[in-house]
């Protein structure tokens, strides 16, 4: 896998869906961002809650990586509005994790919308943007052993638990969120899957 995979001379991608549109952040979408990343409740697994200011670095650099690279961890939107509820995408992943190099999949929605589909829907079609467009062989995503509700999201896409908990390596291994489940999907399992769908 090369450092910076991109775009060929397709640019940046909107994702649409029935009822969600993954798309490029625009300035009004970082108030939002941040409110979300100050709420308890949804910052739960994450090691702490988020300034505005922090929140507003972490905007930015999602902006400028889908800006450089066509895509990223796009915001979600409703359809109906364009109101942001959250955010979805791809990243690759930090050098110091175990699996690195690869390339991961996450989700982080507004409390207010959990228990819709929402996330699911929005991370299936990063999956499809990932083999379809990025032709990736694999995808992975992680997260906090006891974040079992995030782990039911990974197994409605497709993803399988690979069985190698690790301790994330920016966390101390006493941590009560730094023991880590990986789940994975390739290629080959998402072609199969995409496959029974349209055949239903």
């Amino acid at each position: 896998m090369t450092a910076k995979i991109k775009m060929s001379e397709a640019g940046i991608s909107t994702r649409v869906t029935e009822r969600l549109i993954l798309r490029q952040w625009q300035p009004s979408d970082y108030a939002d961002f941040a409110q979300m990343n100050a709420d308890t409740e949804v910052m739960r697994y994450f090691p702490k809650r988020l300034s505005s200011a922090q929140s507003d670095v972490i905007a930015n650099k999602c902006q400028q990586l889908i800006e450089d690279n066509g895509w990223g961890f796009w915001v979600v939107s409703l359809k109906e509005t364009n109101k942001f509820i959250g955010m979805v995408g791809l990243n690759e992943t930090h050098a110091d994790m175990p699996f690195a190099p690869s390339v991961e999949i996450g989700w982080r929605l507004q409390k207010r919308y959990w228990g819709q589909g929402y996330a699911t829907e929005a991370a299936r079609a990063a999956l499809c943007f990932a083999f379809n467009d990025l032709k990736l062989d694999a995808v992975v995503a992680f997260t906090a052993v006891i974040n079992e509700h995030s782990q039911m999201i990974m197994k409605r896409i497709g993803m399988s638990n690979t069985q190698d908990d690790f301790y994330h390596p920016m966390l101390d291994s006493d941590h009560p969120l730094a023991k880590h489940v990986l789940f994975k999907i390739m290629q080959d399992d998402w072609r199969e899957i995409t496959t029974m769908v349209g055949s239903i």
